[in-house]
């Protein structure tokens, strides 16, 4: 069951999610209305209009007969195959163009597919199903598959001034270097951020300029607003002024972030460390979050409250990452690591240890810590965080498990 989960989650990233639909469910058993409810309280149909009945195929031809249909039509159908297909007939009779019909049916049978499909019945589930099965098959028919689907990271501390942002940066650093991934860096913290400081850069135009006018947002817009930190790396800046209040509703930045998740591979967003509408929506909405913390008691007590709150927010996704920063501070008590991990009940992904010398450097010079120190093993643990992030994490059984050893044998058999 812990393969299947993790299988899941690492799918989960991949499920695009659906548009501003209506989808009107009809269901004969108690499972499928739970799969159902389920499904319209997760991240990806956080836009769809979800209404589950009770019924199947006959409260569906009841309900329609004077109302008009909704974009979707989920059928539960628990019959004799002859009398479903008469009653879908009948349904048809009722529906408006460009209304989809899906079929959960409790009967693997091929040929009862084709005929449901010759219909017009759009796709015919075989039950039982979970949540993510069932909306990766809805965003399938609402979403060109074809397409690469970009990845969204999220970065947030859990306290102010716990180095969130420098590690936000490092780890786009990290992504588009070390797994040679297309990374947009996007500085979501409007006033303060400090994006365009770390990596050296002072373009004219921003965040802010698809902020403030989300009905020009497309691809060509978010081109014109990148700029280049490498090849691999393109940053969109904060404009990090107070010229003006940024008193932002909670879908600010949701025409960007769709617009991000289909033209790059990868996008880390640095979230400020700020609680409002729009900020829970951006970390609940997120494929991957991780939370950055320092060892003391109130970054635990923060910490546990965020992480707490984002996995009940997310349920049929990974568990946020914790990554602590500043650890190691001389003379400064902290709480030791492995207690820090047991209260959050959460081993870190990420420890990074306290090094003013190196982080004050390349703070100063606008460089990454890659940059500045090459050899440094800070950039190993920004690595590992990027491939576990992005779902490209090396397989532990594959450096101690059985083929380790085999592959050891057989490096000392070719050699001699």
């Amino acid at each position: 069951m812990k393969e299947q989960s993790a299988i899941a989650e690492s799918d989960a990233a991949q499920i695009a999610p659906l548009p501003r639909i209506s989808v009107q469910a009809f269901c004969e058993t108690p499972e499928a209305v739970a799969v159902m409810n389920s499904a319209a309280l997760d991240r990806r149909m956080d836009k769809a209009h979800v209404k589950v009945h009770m019924g199947g195929v006959v409260a569906a031809i009841e309900a329609f007969r004077s109302a008009p249909t909704p974009n979707l039509i989920v059928l539960e159908a628990v019959g004799e195959r002859h009398a479903l297909i008469s009653q879908l007939e009948t349904l048809a009779e009722s529906c408006d163009s460009g209304t989809k019909v899906v079929v959960l049916g409790h009967v693997n049978d091929i040929s009862l597919y084709r005929a449901l499909i010759a219909r017009g019945v759009s796709d015919y589930i075989v039950a039982p199903i979970d949540v993510l099965g069932f909306i990766s098959r809805i965003s399938d028919l609402y979403n060109n598959s074809a397409e690469a689907l970009g990845r969204i990271v999220a970065i947030a501390g859990a306290k102010g001034g716990v180095g969130a942002s420098c590690i936000a940066h490092n780890l786009a650093w990290s992504i588009a270097r070390a797994l040679q991934m297309q990374t947009v860096v996007a500085d979501l913290d409007l006033p303060f951020g400090t994006a365009g400081l770390d990596f050296n850069q002072d373009p004219p135009q921003g965040v802010a300029e698809a902020v403030f006018a989300p009905d020009r947002v497309d691809a060509n817009l978010i081109d014109r607003l990148l700029s280049k930190c490498s090849d691999q790396l393109s940053l969109l800046a904060a404009p990090a002024t107070v010229d003006r209040l940024y008193d932002l509703p909670e879908t600010a930045f949701d025409a960007i972030i769709d617009t991000l998740r289909a033209t790059a591979p990868c996008t880390v967003l640095d979230v400020p460390h700020q609680w409002s509408s729009w900020t829970k929506r951006v970390l609940i909405g997120a494929d991957e979050v991780a939370i950055v913390a320092a060892p003391d008691l109130a970054n635990l007590r923060n910490a546990k409250t965020l992480i707490d709150q984002l996995r009940a927010a997310r349920q049929n996704d990974a568990p946020p990452k914790l990554v602590l920063n500043f650890v190691g501070v001389p003379k400064r008590p902290e709480i030791a690591v492995a207690d820090f991990a047991k209260a959050i009940e959460m081993e870190p992904s990420a420890i990074i240890p306290f090094d003013p010398k190196l982080f004050g450097a390349a703070s100063n010079n606008g460089q990454m810590i890659a940059e500045v120190e090459p050899s440094s093993k800070l950039i190993e643990q920004f690595d590992a965080l990027g491939r576990e992030l992005t779902g490209r994490a090396v397989s532990r059984k594959s450096k101690s498990g059985l083929l380790a050893p085999l592959l050891d044998r057989l490096s000392r058999k070719l050699a001699g």
